[in-house]
């Protein structure tokens, strides 16, 4: 079923025959490659070069058109008409039509998938002839583009690679890249689209290799076996800073990585008890250890920089007060704990990390921290199971702070896990999902964050860089601040090229 590369791990491509043809190491392995039901980055590393949306983020993460070529809205911001781009084809050469869109977007909203949260205000979805779709909502969505192309979870797929089954281990899509074959536990291989509906890729190809080890990975780059990654250990960074035979590029970024506390137990469903825990979190020694500087501390999800940020300072480290509100809390009747259950996973390391860290800083308070490490699969199935006291993980490529808050913070958010409920942070994120005025917008957001950072539902760490690294004679590419590896406009130099 797979097809093979032809070539072993750490052997480099023959140039001469495959001239062009980019090798770029990811820390892990795609565990499916349908864009609709998997939620996993490295699927996305690859996906984000296989298949298009309606709409994409520049570089800004603005939204422009991608497959719909432009859209207008009704003056009641119910009703939104798409264009779909003439003449684009799938990889197998069949035309892209409405009616493809239409099947992508019931497919999600029938079935329940990964991303059915992104329709929750949408009613219809029509083809009005073959180059035009209709979407309906309910009630004004400001927010509606960067839920249809803010990542290729939303990619527009076809039929006939659903209904064969095909399209989690061969996707066939209308994005720059042609999937070719997979090897098991090694590498994933693109081809590029000579009839890509943009300017058709300068590189033949991209294969993926999948290695773990970031050392191993930055090792295999200065040995010229690969032409890019974005496994880079981070102790490296002041160094490689300096280094000439490689572009290193450390992108401030929207992703966030926090703590949360099971508001379904006892006693962290008392808000004292979590705030205890948030004043008695040392950030900057998490972010030294897990980043080694590079990542920047903060008690919010939205980064400065952002235009959706707001100030939040509440939580400096602040041992004693952490005591004092655990006495104040028993003074009420509520047990102090003595034991937390930490949740976290050896396939972001940083988790476990920051666990070590996090047990060092409770102690003081009496509490001996329990760290369970476990694998993502497993890490999934527990906290969507409530079995944890505290866990650590990211939100990655964020974009409108809908993707930031609703999810996570809403009583009825489908990655609430925590069982976070606040009868305010649900109206204030209702009536932002609605409001169309970005100031107002705004004004709503900033009310919602500090009350989710007050009531603890999030203890917010830092906000990670984009960390990546390229030969010397790869051009044309740009580590982005959502984390999309688009490798359509690359140029990679042979040697002797000028």
């Amino acid at each position: 079923m797979f097809a093979t590369l032809g070539c072993s791990p750490g052997q480099r491509v023959d140039l001469g025959d495959v001239s062009g043809n980019l090798i770029a190491a990811i820390a892990g392995e795609p565990d499916q490659l349908d864009p609709h039901k998997t939620s996993a980055y490295f699927s996305f590393q690859v996906l984000e070069n296989v298949f298009d949306t309606l709409v994409e983020p520049d570089e800004n993460l603005e939204m422009r058109p991608a497959l719909a070529e432009s859209w207008e809205v009704s003056p009641d911001q119910r009703v939104w008409t798409f264009r779909i781009r003439p003449g684009v084809t799938f990889h197998d050469g069949s035309p892209l039509t409405a009616d493809d869109v239409v099947f992508s977007y019931r497919r999600i909203i029938d079935e329940q998938l990964t991303n059915v949260d992104k329709f929750s205000a949408v009613t219809d979805v029509a083809a009005l002839d073959p180059l035009t779709v209709r979407i309906t909502v309910a009630q004004p969505t400001p927010n509606l583009l960067t839920n249809l192309g803010g990542f290729k979870g939303m990619a527009i797929v076809q039929r006939a690679n659903v209904e064969s089954g095909r399209i989690a281990t061969h996707p066939v899509g209308t994005g720059p890249f042609i999937f070719r074959g997979a090897r098991s536990g090694d590498s994933t291989t693109l081809a590029a689209n000579p009839d890509y509906w943009r300017t058709p890729p300068v590189l033949t190809g991209v294969t993926f290799r999948f290695i773990s080890e970031p050392a191993t990975a930055l090792s295999a780059l200065q040995a010229g076996e690969i032409d890019w990654t974005d496994s880079i250990p981070t102790q490296r960074v002041a160094q490689l800073r300096n280094d000439d035979s490689l572009t290193l590029a450390v992108t401030p970024s929207n992703d966030y990585w926090y703590l949360a506390l099971n508001n379904a137990r006892a006693p962290w469903n008392d808000v004292r008890v979590r705030r205890a825990i948030a004043y008695s979190i040392d950030r900057d020694s998490i972010v030294a250890a897990t980043s080694y500087g590079t990542a920047t501390v903060n008690q919010l999800a939205i980064p400065q920089g952002n235009p959706w940020h707001t100030d939040y300072d509440r939580y400096d480290y602040d041992i004693d007060r952490g005591k004092d509100l655990l006495a104040e809390a028993e003074r009420d009747g509520v047990e102090p704990p003595e034991q937390l259950d930490m949740l976290v996973t050896s396939d972001y390391p940083q988790t476990v990390t920051a666990a070590q860290i996090i047990a060092d800083n409770l102690a003081p308070l009496g509490i001996t921290v329990n760290i369970r490490t476990v694998d993502f699969a497993t890490w999934l199935d527990e906290q969507n199971q409530g079995n944890f006291d505290m866990l650590m993980m990211g939100w990655l490529g964020n974009i409108d702070p809908d993707d930031f808050y609703y999810a996570q913070h809403h009583t009825d958010g489908t990655s609430n896990a925590q069982r976070f409920s606040d009868p305010e942070v649900d109206r204030l994120l209702d009536a932002a999902r609605a409001e169309p005025d970005r100031e107002a917008r705004k004004a709503l957001y900033d009310r919602a964050a500090t009350l989710i950072a007050d009531q603890v539902s999030y203890i917010f760490l830092y906000n990670p860089a984009v960390i990546q690294a390229w030969r010397t004679d790869l051009s044309g590419y740009t580590a982005r601040r959502d984390g999309a590896i688009r490798f359509r406009e690359a140029v990679l130099n042979q040697a002797g090229a000028p």
